[in-house]
């Protein structure tokens, strides 16, 4: 089953990824020239987006539920993975980039209106000059 996990070119990457190039916005795809390949990048605006699977980072919400079997691998893989995104954000700021993580609670099951809206505030993001930010199903979240 593992082996259909896909880590790039996922559906709320896609979503994203299509709607943003219809507005205009160009950008380079997993660029390994950066820590942790960002998903988008955008270096006319300093600007990279990492689109997290909210199972695979462990995300707050509804659609992250630990696995009842091999539960110490579990929490083990995605702490590190929790801690490997904090690190590459981190090595991001240093380079002068901007991060954006949008979580694919934000895309999972919604209407096209407010799928609209999430990519109208990630494109106001990418041209505006807020510092690194968390998008997830609550909203917009600026980090200090």
């Amino acid at each position: 089953m593992m082996s259909g996990i896909r880590g790039k070119n996922t559906k709320p990457e896609l979503i994203i990824r299509k709607a943003l190039h219809a507005k205009g916005f160009r950008y380079q795809l997993h660029s390994k020239k950066l820590p942790g390949k960002p998903d988008l990048l955008f270096p006319k605006y300093k600007a990279a987006i990492f689109i997290n699977g909210c199972f695979w980072h462990g995300h707050d919400c509804s659609l992250f539920k630990l696995p009842a079997t091999r539960t110490g691998f579990w929490e083990e893989k995605i702490s590190g993975n929790k801690t490997r995104d904090v690190i590459k954000t981190l090595e991001l700021a240093k380079l002068g980039y901007r991060v954006l993580t949008v979580w694919e609670c934000t895309t999972r099951n919604k209407k096209e209106i407010i799928l609209n809206e999430l990519i109208e505030i990630v494109a106001e993001w990418i041209s505006g000059d807020t510092g690194s930010a968390v998008l997830d199903s609550r909203g917009l979240h600026v980090q200090r």
